[in-house]
């Protein structure tokens, strides 16, 4: 058995072998093996074949172009099985997709690309614009951008890509006619700036309203006691000083009609003011002292009547005064481009005397003679809206806010945002601070009460639809301001940082203090004015920071906050401060300074701002020495050898080292010698060499300064 299984498997190899040998010669025959006349057997790729190696050929299949290897497996194709295997699964080598990627990024982008005209638009149409509903606008609007809006109020252009962009569009330009027009544009509030939309009037609605006017001028050229004298009361004798530290707002009349009169001070330190009563007036009146001209804030407020583009009305007061010399006024006055109508030019000019009440009629006659030329319109009809001239938190009240109304009308109950602040109207007050009313329109300035929080003047006063709405607006409001300050913090931080990382910075020194006053408008404009003022020599630089500025009186939270940081000061302007308040701050030792005037309370904290740049030495001085060279004594250190320039100074005695003005060190005197022998004390015209006490950087001019501690 083992034979015949062994017969079976020779004859099965001898078969195969056969069958491999004329598998080779046919393979060889079709052109891939060798030939005795040509040399050694090659495969297609021409390499040299072993002997007794098959030969790779082509196949003589069906498909007619497979190479093959000499084996049992036939017909693997045109390139064989391993190409087959690479066809099916792929190359396992990372494809290209950049340009893929890039592609499906500019689809993206041109999905999210919207195009706005570039003009302004209401929030309905921009909705439609950038494919959202107009609820997700207004919210998107009241939350993220303190913006009030309804669906059919207008946008301007900032705040449409403003709003497009938050909701992760892309804004592709119109035209380049917006552009060109975006310098102009950037001087017009938008919406983001103003808190509310534009909701313009239709003409049918509109009917003739009170003008404003704003009284501006120099300090003590006579604003205030033109009011006075047009109102028949004495409002300058209860100021402190005679001069008007507050803007206020009254309304009279003229021969039946009403006309709203905002008074400014006139002190440099309350530009904000004036500023804020150029913008909210029809008119200004220019108030220019007949025996003074033009001053520096005559000039001041030229510039805010041209940047509110209101018109200017010249009134030339004092002209009762012996002094007076109106050719002057009227001569200085054009040096500024003010030409009234008696030298050729349009502005109105009146001479008067507010004191004698000299021309007041001709001057009130002009005023309305200019409100017919500029045909003042309003819609009492509608919401009101209103700008914040004056905040302060009264007894009794809470915090009450001068506000004039621009349009609509205001009545008492409605709610309504200021900024920052919100409320529910619980009382109209009028000019005169007594009369209660149950509605104000147009041009009419009143007082409100039933703030939350204290609105800061200039702020624009909106009704709104409910006591929620206006609450979410100003919470929205107040983490915007919150947000810009935080970042603003964050830029002075990583600036000051790399100035110190750079070297060359001055060391700052900086001076806290808190300020309160009785109205909002005051504490800003001091608290602006302190914070501009500077100090500096070639190593110090000192600066003012204010930690809190508002309306009211002292209270002990001020004092807490004033108690943080050591050397803080608390100024009280025009206010005072309760028991608990000075309670804490004699225990605390926080010093409670009142003031009436500003500029008294300006020139109090810039002598502290010199104190620190350069602080008077303790002690009584004794005498000095001036360093003439510097020795080096072994084991003794560094000896300055000196002249003692007047008084006396003694061993042990206490000593500072000055260069220049600055102080370098305060020690005690270690040696004192006098031609190598030791002395205790030296007078005027000696020679010696002095050691202190851990100090030896004695450069040669250096003065050493002995004084005595009481």
């Amino acid at each position: 058995m083992h034979r015949s299984g062994l017969f079976v498997s020779n004859h099965f190899s001898s078969h195969l072998s056969q069958q491999h040998l004329s598998l080779q010669n046919k393979y060889q025959g079709a052109g891939g093996g060798g030939n005795p006349d040509k040399g050694p057997a090659r495969n297609p790729m021409g390499k040299k074949l072993r002997p007794g190696s098959p030969g790779r050929g082509r196949g003589d299949d069906d498909r007619g172009g497979g190479r093959g290897r000499v084996s049992l497996r036939l017909g693997m194709g045109k390139r064989g099985r391993q190409n087959e295997v690479r066809n099916r699964r792929g190359s396992l080598r990372k494809k290209d997709r950049s340009r893929e990627k890039a592609e499906k990024e500019e689809r993206a982008l041109e999905r999210r690309t919207v195009q706005l005209p570039g003009t302004p638009m209401t929030v309905g149409e921009l909705a439609e614009a950038i494919g959202e509903t107009p609820v997700s606008v207004i919210k998107f609007l009241m939350v993220d951008l303190g913006v009030m809006a309804a669906i059919s109020q207008t946008l301007d252009p900032p705040t449409c890509e403003a709003v497009a962009e938050g909701f992760g569009k892309v804004v592709a330009g119109e035209d380049d006619e917006y552009d060109d027009d975006e310098d102009d544009e950037d001087d017009e509030d938008t919406a983001l700036d103003l808190g509310v939309a534009w909701d313009e009037d239709d003409d049918e609605d509109l009917v003739p309203r009170p003008p404003v006017v704003t009284i501006m001028g120099h300090v003590d050229h006579g604003k205030t006691s033109l009011l006075d004298a047009i109102r028949n009361t004495r409002v300058t004798a209860g100021e402190a000083g005679g001069i008007t530290q507050a803007i206020n707002a009254y309304q009279v009349e003229h021969e039946g009609s009403p006309i709203t009169f905002i008074d400014t001070p006139g002190h440099a330190a309350f530009t904000d003011m004036r500023e804020r009563g150029a913008n909210t007036a029809d008119m200004i009146i220019l108030v220019v002292a007949a025996d003074d001209s033009v001053k520096q804030q005559t000039a001041d407020s030229i510039a805010c009547a041209r940047q509110a583009g209101v018109p200017l009305l010249v009134a030339v007061n004092k002209i009762d005064l012996p002094t007076a010399d109106v050719n002057r006024v009227l001569s200085d006055l054009a040096g500024y481009e003010v030409l009234v109508e008696d030298l050729g030019g349009e502005v109105l000019c009146s001479q008067i005397s507010a004191k004698e009440g000299t021309n007041l009629d001709d001057l009130l006659g002009k005023i309305m003679l200019q409100a017919e030329v500029l045909d003042l319109k309003a819609n009492p009809n509608r919401d009101a809206q209103g700008v914040v001239i004056e905040a302060r938190v009264e007894k009794g009240l809470g915090t009450v806010a001068t506000t004039l109304i621009t349009k609509g009308t205001i009545r008492v109950g409605d709610s309504f945002v200021a900024g920052e602040a919100s409320g529910k109207v619980r009382a109209l007050i009028g000019p005169d601070g007594k009369t209660r009313l149950k509605e104000a329109g147009p041009s009419m300035p009143i007082s409100i009460t039933g703030i939350t929080g204290i609105p800061a003047a200039g702020d624009l006063m909106v009704v709104a639809e409910d006591e929620q709405t206006a609450r979410e607006l100003a919470a929205s409001r107040s983490r915007i301001a919150r947000e810009r300050q935080s970042s603003s913090y964050q830029s002075g931080l990583m600036q000051s940082v790399a100035g110190i990382f750079s070297g060359g910075q001055k060391e700052l020194r900086e001076i806290c203090v808190v300020v309160k006053a009785d109205v909002q408008g005051s504490a800003e404009a001091l608290a602006r004015s302190l914070s501009e003022l500077k100090l500096e020599n070639e190593e110090v630089e000192v600066k003012i920071k204010v930690l809190i500025s508002e309306a009211g009186d002292v209270t002990k939270s001020d004092i807490a906050v004033a108690s943080v940081t050591p050397g803080t000061t608390v100024i009280a302007f025009n206010a005072g401060a309760n028991v608990a308040a000075m309670d804490d701050a004699r225990m605390l030792g926080v010093p409670i300074e009142y003031y009436s005037v500003v500029y008294d309370a300006i020139e109090s904290v810039e002598c502290r701002m010199q104190e620190v740049l350069s602080p008077t030495p303790e002690g009584e001085y004794v005498g000095s020495a001036i360093v003439q060279e510097v020795f080096n004594i072994g084991g003794t250190g560094n000896i300055a050898g000196s002249k003692c320039r007047d008084g006396i100074i003694k061993k042990g005695s206490n000593v500072r080292v000055l260069r220049g003005d600055k102080i370098l060190t305060e020690s005690k005197v270690r040696t004192l010698r006098n031609f190598k022998s030791e002395v205790d004390t030296i007078t005027t015209g000696d020679e010696c060499g002095i050691g202190l006490l851990d100090y030896e950087e004695f450069e040669v001019g250096d003065v050493i300064e002995s004084f005595v501690l009481k």
